[in-house]
């Protein structure tokens, strides 16, 4: 079944459901997408240097938060952590940590519906992916009247046979209304800041505000940084601390990148090697090749306790029934290649499908060592094919909000790095990336 071309643009090229969609909208009100996080919290320690708290925040991008709490508290954005980013279109609960921050006076923040709780303190910060996963509870409105049980039923059932849904990375991750980051990443890892930089800032796309679309275009074309940056609304602040490098030296790229937050600079690598991920796992599918078996040449990485680890197996001929009784147990899961410079290939045909991907991107694993802003550097690892969902439910009813339609809420937990969206991608099948 042919993918919209949004999707084709962030490396997704096949459904694996062959049923036809329920089309229907994510997001018509903010509570409709619920996520919150499966914490792991840092141990209690009384005059710690982290102030911890669970925030909760509606309509609230998680960077754009993070600045905007720091602008409150007049300190750098670099003193506060997470677990994990969040969409703004959401009302989302996730776990930070404050340094050198006092519970009092975090608690005394009144940001525009965002609320902290269970606030305490220890000597740990939250890091990146100290998170077990994440809880849905999600509403898909606008949904025909006559839609019927069983065309859900027929949905579900591949996905509780198979334990799951192909594990790509999510439009969320590339950006819905600009689809970018990977392209931002592309050329980091290619060494041309310049082009990188550009397309960060100007490079508009149809389907944006029309008046950032009219600056972006105008600053395509004339290199003006300066008009760019006074004209620029105060939304594009990331844009606008690049511009405000560049007033000072038009062709310090690297350093216009430097003025970005850390997290957000390693999300263009990252959605770079997630785009070649989704390339290799829809050219998998298409060939028909189970995610939910292992072949020979596979790598798997067991499941320990509901959390998939990275210790590589290797799949041969004279381990393959008994690595496939494990999947079948839900306690290992067959991975694809998440490129850097240090990553494994699986071999037989499934590192063919990892090697020709990678040829036709014209890179090499080594341009992922990127000296001029080492951190970046991405030693690469491997991802699941198959995202795991131990329970799925769902309810079929009436749209409060046009009765005259029907909302499917589904209920469902993911592990870290699994996108909800692309699950319910299965279910609704839209053409339109604003629906998501």
């Amino acid at each position: 079944m042919k993918t919209p071309d949004f999707e084709h643009q962030i490396g997704i090229d096949t459904f694996f459901i062959n049923e036809p969609g329920i089309g229907g909208k994510l997001r018509v009100r903010i509570d409709d997408f619920h996520v919150k996080e499966l914490f792991l919290y840092p141990p209690k320690k009384d005059l710690g240097h982290f102030t911890i708290a669970e925030v909760s925040a509606r309509n609230w991008e998680t960077n754009t938060l993070v600045h905007e709490i720091a602008d409150r508290l007049h300190f750098s954005q670099r003193r506060i952590s997470f677990a994990g980013n969040k969409d703004k279109r959401a009302w989302s609960t996730q776990l930070m940590s404050f340094e050198r921050v006092s519970p009092e006076n975090l608690s005394q923040l009144n940001i525009k519906d965002v609320s902290f709780n269970n606030i305490y303190q220890s000597d740990v910060p939250v890091r990146i992916g100290d998170l077990l996963g994440n809880r849905f509870e999600i509403t898909v409105r606008n949904l025909d009247a006559g839609l019927l049980p069983e065309q859900i039923k027929k949905l579900v059932s591949p996905i509780v046979t198979w334990g799951g849904f192909p594990n790509f990375y999510g439009i969320q991750r590339f950006g819905i209304i600009r689809p970018i980051t990977h392209l931002v990443g592309k050329h980091i890892v290619q060494s041309d800041f310049e082009k990188a930089a550009m397309i960060y800032i100007a490079h508009p796309m149809i389907g944006e505000n029309e008046v950032t679309y009219s600056l972006r275009e105008e600053l395509e074309k004339t290199r003006d940084y300066a008009k760019a940056f006074h004209s620029y609304p105060d939304t594009l602040n990331f844009e606008k601390a690049m511009l405000n490098k560049l007033l000072q030296n038009p062709n310090d790229f690297i350093g216009a990148f430097k003025e970005l937050p850390k997290n957000l600079l390693m999300m263009f690598v990252n959605a770079y090697e997630s785009f070649i991920f989704n390339k290799i796992l829809s050219e998998r599918i298409q060939r028909k090749i189970p995610i939910h078996h292992a072949i020979i040449g596979d790598i798997i990485y067991p499941v320990r306790k509901n959390i998939v680890t990275n210790d590589v197996i290797p799949v041969r001929e004279t381990n393959l029934d008994k690595v496939n009784l494990q999947i079948s147990k839900k306690k290992a899961v067959v991975t694809g290649l998440l490129i850097g410079y240090d990553t494994i290939f699986a071999e037989g045909e499934m590192g063919e499908i990892e090697h020709t991907v990678i040829e036709s991107e014209k890179i090499d694993p080594r341009d992922f060592i990127i000296p001029d802003i080492p951190f970046l550097s991405s030693s690469g690892s491997r991802r699941p094919l198959l995202a795991l969902v131990p329970t799925l439910e769902w309810n079929l009813h009436v749209d409060e909000l046009h009765e005259e339609n029907q909302a499917l809420t589904l209920h469902f937990e993911l592990q870290k790095g699994c996108y909800a969206t692309s699950l319910l991608r299965e279910f609704m099948k839209s053409n339109d990336p604003k629906n998501y």
